[in-house]
C-alpha cells in the first residue's frame, strides 16, 4: 500500500496591531489548542514557535487541504478558545491580522526551515 503524500508548508502571522498578548499561559494554551487541532485532521507540526507578537508554524498536510482552510482553522480555533479563556484578550478588535505568509517547503530543506523556526531570534 502506498503511503499518503503530505506538502510542507511554513506559515507565518502576526497578532492584530502587533500587541505582544502571546506570552504566558496564553502562549501555553495556544500551543496545547493547536497540537489537538493538528491531530484532529491528521496534520504533523514539524515546528512551531510562538513569539509575543507572532506565529510561525512548520506543518505537514495533505496536499488535498486547501491552504486557506488550513490557516482558517488554525486561526479560528485558537481565536474562538482563548478569548473565552482569556477576557482580556476581548479588549482587541481581533486576535489575528487578516493577512498570513505561506510557503511551501519547495525552494528550501523542511531541515532549514525547521532550523529556521526553532531560532529564538524572533523573540
Amino acid at each position: 500500500m502506498r503511503k499518503e503524500s503530505q506538502t510542507y508548508n511554513h506559515y507565518n502571522h502576526g497578532v492584530g496591531l502587533r500587541k505582544k498578548v502571546l506570552v504566558g499561559e496564553i502562549r501555553d494554551r495556544l500551543f496545547e489548542l493547536w497540537q489537538a487541532l493538528s491531530s484532529e485532521k491528521g496534520w504533523h507540526i514539524r515546528a512551531l514557535e510562538i513569539a509575543p507578537d507572532h506565529v510561525h508554524l512548520f506543518l505537514e498536510v495533505k496536499p488535498t487541504d486547501p491552504i486557506h482552510l488550513v490557516v482558517k482553522a488554525f486561526k479560528g480555533r485558537a481565536s474562538r478558545y482563548l478569548r473565552q479563556e482569556f477576557p482580556s484578550l476581548r479588549k482587541l478588535p481581533s486576535l489575528w491580522s487578516r493577512s498570513y505568509f505561506f510557503c511551501t517547503a519547495g525552494n528550501a530543506s523542511a531541515e532549514a526551515i525547521q532550523n529556521y523556526i526553532n531560532d529564538p531570534h524572533h523573540w
